[in-house]
């Protein structure tokens, strides 16, 4: 099955830092691109750090409620993460300033994949890196949500090809395949449970699919055989299909 990749849907002009950007230099690349963050690199383009408007504002709100007499205090108790937050505070340069270690993706890595990591790692976008790990674009969740916008017949196309044709083997129209607002509904009747139940999967993989309503049913419910009964009901045709998903 293909994929939408993160190099389909990243940015190419990236907006980015060096390790010595000045704090204020920073700033106004913010400002003056309209964006929420952005990627630290070295001299070789790879990526060292992100910084996101979060890390500024945190870096002002630090400066302005540590004064000397509080910081003294203060240290002792501090965790390593509020050191950090305070070391912060006294930055000068993006190097100082950006939260390592980056959170990256590379180009190659499909949308699902990127979406994943987005979610798993609390972040809002992800600098893309080619197969040296070098910068060469950045994707945003916006940029992420533009595979939901696929039209309802390109999906049942896909769904069709991919699951009955490619996967199980079967004639286009053993079944009636629906897609609405990309909510694919599957209806009809194939040979096996097993079978319905790969249809299920394989659909909800298709990019583009919101959920998928099982309306499917069986002639025969294999479910409960062991692989080895299943495998000498299963006729030529699965076997086929069984044998391409390994």
């Amino acid at each position: 099955m293909k994929h939408n990749k993160v190099g389909s849907v990243m940015t190419t002009d990236v907006v980015r830092a060096e390790y010595r950007t000045p704090f204020k230099e920073v700033a106004r690349l913010l400002a003056d691109r309209h964006i929420s963050g952005l990627p630290v690199v070295d001299d070789d383009d790879k990526v060292i750090g992100v910084i996101s408007e979060t890390d500024l504002v945190t870096r002002q709100s630090e400066a302005l409620a540590t004064d000397g007499t509080r910081h003294r205090f203060r240290f002792a108790g501090r965790t390593r993460g509020a050191c950090r937050q305070a070391a912060k505070s006294r930055a000068f340069t993006a190097g100082q300033l950006m939260t390592t270690p980056p959170v990256t993706v590379h180009a190659e890595e499909t949308i699902a994949e990127a979406a994943r990591t987005m979610v798993q790692r609390h972040v809002e976008r992800l600098p893309v890196l080619d197969e040296e790990d070098r910068l060469v674009g950045i994707v945003t969740r916006r940029d992420l949500l533009q595979v939901f916008l696929r039209p309802d017949t390109e999906i049942r196309d896909e769904v069709i090809e991919e699951v009955l044709v490619r996967t199980l083997r079967l004639p286009p129209m053993t079944i009636d395949v629906y897609v609405v607002e990309g909510v694919v509904t599957l209806t009809g009747q194939l040979e096996r449970k097993s079978e319905t139940e790969i249809a299920v999967s394989v659909t909800r993989q298709i990019d583009g699919v919101v959920t998928v309503i099982d309306q499917l049913t069986s002639r025969f419910d294999d479910s409960r055989l062991s692989s080895g009964e299943r495998s000498r009901h299963d006729s030529p045709r699965t076997d086929r299909a069984t044998s391409e998903r390994r």
